[in-house]
């Protein structure tokens, strides 16, 4: 099982890779009776909030997370880091590059927005059983990358250039999250959850141009690492106090 989640991250991650082999590797140390650490990942649908046109497009993203208890047996504190997340949107409408021979190539085509943030919730998880729970809290995120796609076809040629926009997108992001999800195993398995980001900030630092915010819609999957050993240690540390 492990050998197939290094072998899945290796495939999908280049932003924060180390990060995420070294959450693996010591993932049976980060876990304890109060704390449950994991790989948090899956697939999220972003947008641009204020954009009149413009699409959702799908992106993997991957990171890890931390549960910690509090003294109230359904309330957790919910945080960790996602190293790799794509947010923006597709669809976007050609602007002009100041270049008359690629103006005149992309006549036609679309722009795809790609920013790259470490995104690092902060939240609380609402437990009603076993197996469902609520989530909702704050993520601020820091801006990594950040690509525009220029795309077009002629004549049956696929015609792509990329544009680094860094400089024109604001370093810090923040907004609200909140959804709900689903524990297997009677509440020892893997989480899944479906939850929302939006953005509270304007992405682009240009005062000129129309306001727009991140949003997206996030499909996760989370992965604990280490439960079943930690949950012997526990036990096995109280059957030498008793």
């Amino acid at each position: 099982m492990r050998l197939f989640l290094i072998l899945f991250l290796l495939t999908i991650t280049t932003t924060g890779q180390g990060q995420v082999l070294i959450s693996l590797l010591l993932g049976d140390k980060l876990n304890s009776g109060k704390v449950e650490f994991g790989l948090d990942g899956g697939v999220n649908f972003p947008d641009l909030r204020g954009l009149e046109s413009g699409s959702m497009q799908g992106n993997f993203n991957i990171g890890f997370y931390f549960d910690i208890k509090t003294k109230n047996p359904n309330w957790l504190f919910h945080t960790g880091v996602l190293v790799k997340s794509t947010l923006g949107a597709d669809a976007l409408p050609v602007y002009s590059l100041n270049d008359p021979d690629l103006d005149n190539a992309f006549v036609g085509g679309a722009v795809q927005r790609k920013i790259n943030y470490f995104n690092v919730p902060f939240a609380m998880k609402y437990k009603f059983n076993k197996h469902f729970y609520a989530i909702g809290g704050i993520m601020p995120s820091l801006r990594n990358k950040a690509n525009d796609f220029f795309t077009n076809e002629i004549n049956n040629d696929e015609l792509e250039y990329k544009r680094d926009i860094r400089k024109e997108i604001h370093q810090l992001d923040f907004g609200l999250v909140g959804g709900v999800g689903y524990r297997l195993m009677a509440g020892n398995g893997m989480n899944l959850t479906l939850r929302y980001y939006y953005g509270l900030v304007d992405v682009v630092i240009d005062d000129t141009s129309p306001q727009q915010y991140n949003t997206s819609l996030y499909l996760a999957v989370g992965i604990p690492i280490g439960v079943g050993k930690a949950q012997e240690r526990a036990a096995k540390k109280s059957a030498e106090e008793k």
